[in-house]
């Protein structure tokens, strides 16, 4: 497809602006993507507000957005899989698909993964993208390319679930009620656990989350989260908890609220990278920790379960901005954490 297109671009800390770049053309094995929706994330935000994120720094001009939803419009020569008019859901990092971790099925843990918006990768706040056909995910007639867009922080979540092995007669509580905490709680409730509650210090948030499927909510500021655990689960505590918040109070909080033999999730990152952890308690409880790091096999799965109803991913978006509406958007995800969930660029109209 010949022409130019419009691309957002981070001009410095806090500042957008807009250029004009060439439309891609697709390779053997790649498709070109007309993109209609970007969720905006909170490493989007970081980025944004700090210029870097640990060693990850950004040199403007930055395409930031790394959540994208959009219409197959060309395809490459190899390509079989898919057409041009298939909505479609994009992973965003593509692995070196020979080194060990790749070799066992743990491409998440790839140190050569290309990643949309971490730099120096350019993310996809832009009219077009190419990207490998295998990591584009057909969405079915009933998954818009809204959601199709939110499949990417629905995979942290359903990651997150799968880590704590999520099942059938488990008692599970969020901590944090965020994007990700919020899809973390909708994968455990479409694995099958049996409650699920969700811990924040935000009522709008936990409004939200009882809206969304949680069978109840805890607001940290109001109550002592552990005793409400505690008297919710009629003092034997949870068997899982998933901690997306990223702070030291909400993980100390998990390890007392749990039963001996249960499992913490750790998700969320702490703004210092570390935390002080009452590790005797956690020793005689024999506690499992696992962590996540992104997600790995997943997207089929969580298309599955948004297509079937399982899970409402429209409804974590609370804000949705128009492309020419850039600076706006980003300046209000940051500054109005407490009323924004979940924005999303509408890039093109869907269709």
């Amino acid at each position: 497809m010949d022409g130019t297109m419009k691309v957002a671009v981070m001009e410095g800390i806090g500042k957008m602006g807009y250029t004009q770049r060439p439309i891609p053309t697709p390779k053997a094995d790649e498709v070109l993507v007309k993109l209609e929706y970007v969720g905006i994330c909170g490493s989007d935000m970081h980025y944004y507000e700090t210029g870097a994120i640990g060693d990850y720094v950004v040199k403007p001009p930055f395409v930031l957005g790394h959540e994208p939803g959009g219409i197959v419009v060309e395809v490459g020569s190899n390509v079989k899989h898919l057409k041009v008019g298939d909505k479609v859901a994009l992973e965003p990092g593509k692995t070196c698909g020979h080194c060990e971790f790749c070799r066992q099925g743990k491409y998440n843990l790839c140190p050569d993964v290309v990643f949309f918006a971490t730099p120096p990768v350019d993310g996809v706040f832009q009219e077009y993208v190419t990207h490998e056909a295998a990591l584009c995910f057909k969405l079915p007639d009933n998954v818009s390319t809204l959601e199709g867009a939110l499949i990417e922080p629905l995979a942290v979540g359903f990651h997150a679930a799968n880590q704590g092995g999520a099942h059938a007669g488990q008692t599970a509580v969020v901590m944090g009620a965020g994007c990700i905490g919020l899809v973390s709680m909708m994968a455990l409730k479409a694995e099958g656990v049996s409650r699920v509650y969700v811990v924040d210090v935000m009522q709008k948030r936990l409004d939200k989350a009882l809206e969304l499927g949680a069978d109840g909510v805890i607001n940290g500021k109001d109550e002592d989260a552990i005793e409400a655990v505690r008297r919710l689960t009629g003092g034997a505590g949870c068997d899982l908890v998933i901690e997306t918040a990223g702070t030291e109070i909400t993980t100390r909080q998990a390890v007392h609220m749990t039963k001996k033999g249960a499992t913490i999730v750790l998700v969320g990152y702490s703004k210092t990278g570390e935390i002080t952890l009452p590790m005797s308690l956690a020793l005689d409880k024999e506690l499992t920790f696992k962590t996540v790091f992104r997600y790995r096999h997943i997207y089929p799965m969580a298309i599955d379960a948004v297509a079937a109803g399982r899970v409402n991913l429209k409804g974590i978006v609370t804000d949705i901005f128009d492309f020419d509406d850039i600076q706006n958007a980003m300046d209000k995800s940051v500054s109005d954490k407490a009323n924004i969930v979940k924005a999303v660029v509408r890039i093109a109209k869907e269709g």
